[in-house]
């Protein structure tokens, strides 16, 4: 085999034999064994995982490629020389004469290498686009960039759903478009011009109806549904207090469509407008109603923060879809308050710890520059706090407290992000109504019509309160009856404000 070799390269042509063919022969001949390497590794051995691919198919075919150029330009370059014998050549046309052996040996070798290269380009090709098409390219090639978009979007409930499902959506339009943008942000992940944390929203989104209405029927009914709320109050000795909601997502009756409920804004007869004051759209000073089938157009403004009519012709006009109240659908971060509750619940914080949620909030609504620091400080705290205030606990109990250390960072590290910026203040979540205003940027009593139409605050639209309570004391009513909502400190004041006023940083 070696001797056939031999005689292989012995027969090349002369002008094959000068210092850029041979490098570019060298840096074509590495490159194909490492991709060969890597690609025994990552199939053969199930390591790598992305990494390697974008390896294979994206970086090391750049070298590959550039050292099988070099070859002809450096064989074109030497052939000159030789026909010129260092005179200028003369001019002369391409002669191709297939009985010529050398010719036809020549020829041969070019159609297979042409064909072989061909092959692996669309073999490559194929693979590229699959890979950039992949959650881990979006989530892990620009890892401290997208670390906390990737955490969060494993945790939630879209986490099956692959990211271009939802931020390209079908087409080739849409998919170029992806791509370009996809290169202004590398180049600000290697020049380090991404602003932290990331804004959003994101202007160039594709609509609901054209990525999430895919999987989402929006004139599906959607029945009630009973949703039941764990929480634990800052007191010496955690007070769970629990509530029960009936969540009116669409009306009491099939029959009836989308009459009512929460899915009423996207009833297919109604059009509602907004204008935002912030590009973060946290502040909705006019919005307008339009009633499709019967033509009846309704416009309400803030009567305290109400639009210059100049700023109007400059400010965007939006039309609502799905994205403006679920705008955090797979990237949403929690606030301290409520996956403080989930860990106690679920017992990776030890209910039985004294004031064990209010060390929690204190520690966990403070901003600390990087997670190390994070955790010395919060460890530290922890401690001087359980020694100073419960020293028999920390004798007795060390154990304890040191669980909840780690219990407090396992909610830390998945939901907060100091290197990004990215946190539940950063990024509110327009669902709900208590740590951001969400429903309350226009049910907050304060939107009026000219007519005096209000857009109402009243909770019952979107749901009941069927149970409240502490284990001790609990109050529960029927399925189609209401309690009135009682503040966990029994304090009346929460009705002048809006919950997000207090709950946004206060526990």
């Amino acid at each position: 085999m070696w001797h056939n070799l031999y005689i292989l390269v012995m027969k090349l042509p002369p002008s094959y034999y000068n210092p850029i063919s041979l490098i570019g022969s060298l840096i074509a001949a590495v490159n194909i064994v490492i991709i060969l390497f890597f690609l025994i590794a990552m199939l053969f051995f199930n390591v790598g995982g992305s990494y390697i691919g974008i390896y294979i198919y994206m970086i090391l075919p750049i070298f590959l490629v550039t050292g099988l150029v070099m070859i002809p330009i450096g064989m074109i370059r030497r052939s000159r020389v030789l026909k010129s014998g260092g005179k200028k050549a003369e001019k002369k046309g391409l002669k191709i004469d297939l009985s010529d052996r050398k010719q036809r040996t020549a020829a041969l070798v070019f159609v297979l290498g042409s064909f072989v290269f061909l092959l692996l380009t669309a073999v490559g090709s194929y693979e590229a686009f699959h890979l950039t098409e992949s959650n881990e390219f979006c989530g892990l090639l620009c890892h401290k960039v997208m670390e906390p978009e990737y955490t969060a979007y494993q945790g939630s409930s879209h986490a099956r759903v692959k990211c271009v499902e939802c931020h390209v959506g079908e087409g080739a339009d849409w998919y170029v478009k992806s791509k370009l943008s996809g290169m202004y942000q590398v180049y600000s992940v290697i020049f380090k011009k991404y602003p932290q944390p990331i804004p959003t929203p994101i202007e160039s989104l594709r609509p609901a109806r054209e990525t999430c209405e895919k999987c989402h029927w929006p004139e599906k009914f959607y029945s009630y549904r009973i949703h039941n709320e764990k929480h634990y109050l800052s007191d010496s000795a955690n007070t769970e207090w629990n509530i029960q909601l009936k969540m009116k997502t669409g009306p009491e009756h099939a029959s009836l469509g989308l009459a009512d409920g929460i899915h009423w804004h996207i009833n297919k007869d109604v059009k509602i407008d907004y204008i935002a004051s912030t590009r973060e759209r946290e502040f909705l000073p006019w919005v307008r109603y339009i009633n499709l089938a019967t033509g009846d157009t309704v416009i309400y403004e803030d009567m305290y923060e109400a639009l210059d009519p100049s700023a109007m012709d400059s400010l965007e006009m939006r039309e609502m879809d799905c994205i403006d109240c679920h705008n955090r659908p797979a990237h949403n971060y929690l606030h301290p308050q409520q996956f403080t509750d989930l860990l106690i619940s679920n017992g990776q914080i030890p209910v039985e710890l004294p004031e064990v949620k209010m060390i929690a909030m204190e520690v966990l609504n403070t901003s600390y520059p990087d997670r190390d620091t994070a955790r010395m400080l919060i460890t530290e705290r922890v401690l001087d706090f359980y020694t100073t205030n419960y020293p028999q606990i920390m004798d007795e109990k060390g154990d304890l407290v040191n669980k909840a250390i780690e219990g407090f960072m396992e909610g830390y590290s998945k939901n907060i992000f100091p290197e990004m910026g990215a946190r539940w203040d950063a990024y509110p979540n327009h669902i709900g109504h208590i740590e951001h205003n969400g429903c309350f940027r226009c049910h907050n009593g304060n939107h009026v019509s000219q007519d005096d139409r209000v857009i109402s605050r009243d909770c019952n639209l979107c749901h009941t309160i069927l149970a409240q309570g502490t284990p001790d004391d609990y109050m529960s009513t029927g399925i189609n009856e209401s309690l009135e909502f009682i503040h966990p400190d029994y304090d009346e004041s929460w009705k002048e404000y809006a919950c997000a006023d207090c709950h946004q940083y206060r526990y």
